[in-house]
């Protein structure tokens, strides 16, 4: 078994590290991570510029690793398409702050595990709802137990889980819940400077507004402090709202010939 691990807080997090000392003795285990911390740049690929890779020793136990200079995104394409080739499964984690509810549309760690479910292959988003002090030992364990499962075909493509983990010792967890996303979503918030030639903005997350309901991740986290597993796909349609718009193309389409027998 082959299992490709990057992330978005960069080759050097110890999250990531985490997660490869808990699979790499079931497995073989190639790391291709950002060189730096790329947090919120969601699915993000590098079209306008090369993407360079450097082998590097970012550990002692002699796994193969490579620091991109790109997005993580880019890390997984790199990594399938030239520098690993086929694996078994992707791990894009452990990740330092939840991921959940709207929050995964911009997140690099679900942007890179999107790139192996394109790909068809098994792809785990894993984070650690904390930003200080975090304990990755718990996702580290759990990651394993899902490696094994992929690696006995239980878990099969297309698959892209989104796991979040309170932070929190194995003992303390009461559970572990399939969930869907929540509505939970950061309105951005913009400073202004000025760097005496010119202004400039600062754009930051704002608070986050919350609605916790039963069978979200967030519910799972916060209210019954479980491990939260969302199923992610990419098809983003609005099945619900797909009959309210069966009238708009019939309302629509008087304008559109209109203005094409305006064309000379």
């Amino acid at each position: 078994m082959k299992i490709l691990v990057t992330n978005d807080d960069g080759v050097y997090s110890p999250g990531l590290w985490a997660a490869v000392e808990a699979l790499r003795d079931i497995a073989e285990v190639v790391v291709v991570a950002p060189d730096r911390e790329l947090s919120g740049v969601g699915g993000s690929v590098t079209l306008h510029s090369p993407v360079r890779a450097m082998e590097v020793e970012a550990s002692k136990n002699g796994t193969v690793t490579y620091a991109v200079e790109g997005t993580p995104a880019d890390c997984v394409i790199l990594a399938m398409e030239k520098l690993v080739g086929k694996v078994d499964l992707l791990v894009s984690g452990i990740n330092k702050g939840a991921n959940v509810g709207a929050d995964v549309l911009i997140s690099g760690t679900v942007g890179a595990a999107l790139q192996g479910y394109a790909r068809d292959v098994p792809s785990v988003a894993i984070s650690v709802a904390a930003l200080k002090a975090t304990r990755f030992d718990t996702a580290a364990q759990l990651l394993r137990g899902v490696a094994e499962q992929v690696q006995q075909g239980s878990l099969v493509p297309p698959l892209l889980l989104n796991i979040n983990l309170p932070d929190v010792p194995p003992e303390e967890i009461n559970g572990i819940e399939v969930t869907r996303l929540a509505q939970r979503s950061f309105i951005g918030t913009v400073s202004e400077g000025d760097d005496g030639r010119r202004p400039y903005y600062w754009i930051a997350r704002g608070k986050p507004k919350w609605r916790v309901r039963k069978g979200t991740d967030i519910w799972a986290l916060r209210r019954r402090r479980c491990v939260s597993i969302t199923p992610l796909h990419a098809d983003m349609t609005a099945v619900r709202v797909l009959s309210s718009l069966k009238g708009l193309p019939a309302q629509l389409l008087p304008a559109l010939r209109a203005e094409q027998a305006k064309e000379p």
